[in-house]
């Protein structure tokens, strides 16, 4: 009789266990853009992927281009960003298996109404750079290596005004890190690069009364999703320059056995489902919608 007790024990135990184990299985890591979760958009999908799967997103929002580096080094199962020439070159060379079209908004020139520039109602993001350097009026650059970064810099390719590359060093993580890019040439007394993320980038705009690129989703919720609402306006919107696309990639585990690539393939699945693709186009903040699905 003991020893029925002592089986039935252990069998409790085991159970225990395994659920446990089946749990913890359940958790994976996403690197992601600061855009998704400072737009509020993880807030609505993550609970109600949580409540379909089981699975548990552990989210890790930084720069688009620190993103990638932590798929590059095996440090996360999935990571969801927006950087298309970026993404392609990480599934090309190994390190993703496929990128998925999720949604895509697209990308704002912001600024003070007194628009010292000119460029209310300009449509392509490289005619509007191109009056504010003119203009020599102050703009706020992100200057993290994220995807709004690498944006800007191709716009500022695109306005043809004299260019000059310049190296960097921001934190990340406790580690300094060196950034290159490229930015207006002889522009220290009005183009400002910071090293923050997209709420903070706007928030320094707002007080220098500055321009600076947004996305349309981290806008909206700083312009209209909050108390005191952020002093800034969208002068620069439509255009094909400032496209603004995302893809989920589900990290390769022929590259790193140790990911979760069967939860990581679920999530994707899951965000490309008309489930999935329809909470992405419900998404609104005062009426306004921040994204758009993209999966077919």
């Amino acid at each position: 009789m003991k020893a029925g007790r002592m089986l039935v024990c252990g069998l409790m135990l085991a159970t225990l266990v395994t659920g446990t184990a089946v749990g913890e299985e359940k958790i994976i890591k996403m690197s992601t853009t600061t855009s998704t979760q400072d737009s509020g958009l993880l807030d609505v999908l993550l609970p109600a992927l949580e409540k379909d799967t089981g699975i548990t997103v552990k989210v890790i929002a930084k720069g688009t281009g620190a993103a990638i580096r932590d798929g590059i080094d095996g440090n996360v199962d999935v990571i969801f960003v927006h950087d298309r020439e970026r993404e392609d070159a990480f599934v090309k060379e190994g390190y993703g298996t496929k990128r998925y079209a999720i949604m895509h908004n697209d990308f704002l020139i912001v600024g003070p109404d007194s628009d010292k520039a000119k460029i209310k109602g300009t449509t392509e993001g490289g005619e509007a750079m191109k009056k504010i350097a003119a203009a020599k009026a102050t703009f706020v650059s992100r200057g993290d290596d994220s995807g709004t970064h690498a944006k800007e810099q191709e716009l500022w390719k695109a306005s043809g005004v004299p260019l000059e590359t310049a190296t960097t060093t921001t934190e990340k993580e406790g580690k300094q890190v060196a950034i290159k890019s490229v930015h207006p040439a002889a522009a220290t007394d009005w183009y400002l690069s910071v090293g923050q993320g997209m709420g903070k980038t706007l928030t320094l705009a707002e007080e220098k009364q500055a321009y600076t690129l947004a996305d349309r989703g981290t806008f909206i919720k700083y312009k209209f999703g909050r108390e005191v609402p952020i002093n800034l306006s969208i002068l620069c919107e439509g255009g094909k320059q400032l496209a603004n696309p995302y893809g989920l990639i589900p990290v390769n585990p022929k590259k790193y056995p140790h990911v979760k690539y069967a939860l990581a393939e679920q999530l994707a699945q899951w965000l490309t489902s008309a489930k999935g693709q329809q909470l992405i186009a419900d998404y609104t903040l005062h009426g306004k919608q921040l994204f758009f699905p993209d999966a077919k």
